[in-house]
């Protein structure tokens, strides 16, 4: 007989107990955990206003703008995607429920649910381009969001007459909806935005997918190599689509968000922040390359964002300097998110 007991190097990895340090080290957000705390302690010091609870509701809410978006592109990043169309997609949705309700004379349900269903439609468009052709996510949503951006322009002065939508506040169904979408709520007295809820929402579905489904395995998959998750059975093709129309849905709900805050959309609107949810997602711990980072980190990355715009403006500095902030922490996240993964993978 040839058998014979495993050696304990030999142990399955599987079993080999893990220690504290180590789990901590290799989380993609602890990095963005640390710049987020060093942000508001340096707020905290240098704004007198920073620390107030309603300071805290309207950091929360330029947050939550952005991380609705952050979180499914942070899901996309990871599956080795970008959206470059994602900005201006979000101004789509606005502008077609506008504009739907408006010449229709409809419930403005009507065009919301017309505004899902054409927003959906962008992003399957998105991915099945991307799956066909194989040309690179960046070439495809860059010709997606060229497109979008002068149909937004041609299509609402063609059809209002100029660069904005018409009012639709007074038509059925409109209060009812921003409810849903763009209603404040009122804790403790201090203002909270109803983003915010969709924001915690969405980030703790993504996480769920991600921690908890096979659907999250797939996308870890195809981020990390795609070709070798083909080979053992992985759906890529179907798996890249449902990222894009994630996006798509959560650009949907930001769309609605801007016409009920507002009443009325302006069609030049939304261009430009792709990068920004780009940004946030990989501040947050996503690498450019895919298959690693988490929907978590996206909301700190969101949430350092937020602190950063609101607490310039509460040290009553010149916001001109914002960009050079966003982009400084870009660059000292990245650093420290590398930095950490190396050392998480010292400890292996």
């Amino acid at each position: 007989m040839s058998g014979s007991t495993a050696a304990p190097d030999q142990l399955d990895e599987r079993l080999v107990r893990t220690s504290p340090l180590r789990k901590l080290l290799g989380r993609p957000e602890l990095g963005s955990v640390v710049g987020a705390a060093a942000v508001f302690l340096f707020f905290a010091i240098v704004a007198d206003s920073f620390l107030q609870a309603s300071s805290f509701g309207t950091v929360l809410y330029a947050a939550s703008v952005l991380g609705i978006m952050a979180a499914p592109v942070a899901l996309l990043m990871i599956g080795g995607e970008f959206d470059l169309s994602a900005g201006v997609m979000v101004t789509s949705s606005a502008l077609i429920s506008s504009m739907f309700s408006y010449q229709m004379t409809a419930n403005v349900w009507v065009g919301v649910f017309v505004s899902l269903l054409v927003t959906l439609a962008i992003g399957a468009f998105n991915g099945f381009m991307l799956t066909r052709t194989k040309l690179p996510s960046f070439i495809i949503t860059l010709g997606t969001f060229l497109m979008l951006t002068g149909l937004n322009l041609g299509f609402t002065k063609l059809i209002s007459g100029t660069v904005s939508t018409k009012a639709i506040g007074d038509m059925e169904g409109f209060e009812s909806a921003r409810v849903l979408f763009a209603s404040t709520l009122t804790l403790g007295g201090v203002e909270f935005k109803v983003t915010i809820l969709w924001w915690a929402a969405l980030v703790g579905i993504a996480t769920w997918i991600l921690l908890r489904t096979r659907f999250g395995n797939w996308i870890f998959a195809v981020g990390g190599e795609a070709d070798a998750a083909r080979a053992v059975g992985v759906p890529v093709i179907r798996t890249k689509i449902g990222l894009y129309l994630g996006v798509a849905f959560a650009a949907w709900i930001s769309g609605q968000h801007l016409l009920f805050s507002y009443d009325v959309v302006q069609s030049g609107e939304g261009v430009g922040n792709e990068l920004t949810y780009i940004i946030a997602a990989v501040i947050g711990g996503c690498l450019i390359t895919g298959g690693y980072g988490s929907a978590i980190g996206s909301a700190v990355g969101a949430f350092i964002f937020g602190m950063t715009s609101k607490g310039i403006v509460y040290a009553e500095w010149n916001p001109d300097w914002f960009k050079f902030f966003l982009g400084a922490m870009l660059l000292l996240a990245t650093l420290l998110n590398a930095w950490v993964r190396k050392r998480a993978e010292a400890t292996t």
